[in-house]
């Protein structure tokens, strides 16, 4: 989800029982559910398990330990920390380090990657991706995939398989 919605997030939009998070009042005013991995959920229940930290649904998710909602100048500068800590920095030339929003890049970048590699029909799935990452079109998705060199080597394994017949690549 981006940033943004994170933020929003109130504890009414969190369903564990289900493993969704229901994203509202999205970037285009459109709503979505976005269901929760394993780790993520045993996260969240431990984190909504703090004593005192709730007391009412509509509280910020994501909150201080004042209790205050977190702000986009908090997060970041976490972000940034964290990132330091790991020792994630650009090889590249490059001037400008990952930021949060790239995590969302990267995941449909790896998410296309996996599709290819279990050759599921991208073409039926990118929709899924787009309504999933919660754009509007599939342009919008577009300028998420990033070409690597593992999207292009599953994209041309799997072109290949098309040209020549999937014995080829055997």
């Amino acid at each position: 989800m981006r940033v943004g919605e994170a933020l929003r997030l109130r504890l009414a939009d969190v369903d564990l029982d289900n493993r969704v998070i229901a994203i509202r009042g999205t970037k285009f005013y459109k709503s979505r559910l976005v269901p929760v991995g394993k780790d993520v959920w045993r996260l969240l229940r431990k984190y909504l398990a703090t004593p005192g930290r709730w007391n009412q649904h509509y509280q910020p998710l994501f909150q201080s330990r004042r209790h205050e909602p977190l702000g986009h100048s908090q997060l970041n500068f976490t972000f940034r920390r964290l990132r330091n800590l790991a020792g994630v920095r650009r090889s590249d030339t490059s001037s400008h380090q990952p930021r949060l929003h790239d995590l969302r890049h990267t995941f449909a970048v790896h998410r296309l990657t996996q599709w290819y590699r279990e050759g599921a029909d991208v073409q039926i799935l990118l929709p899924v991706l787009s309504t999933y990452l919660g754009h509007v079109d599939l342009q919008s998705t577009q300028c998420y995939l990033t070409m690597t060199p593992e999207l292009l080597t599953e994209a041309n394994r799997r072109f290949q398989d098309y040209v020549y017949g999937a014995r080829h690549g055997q």
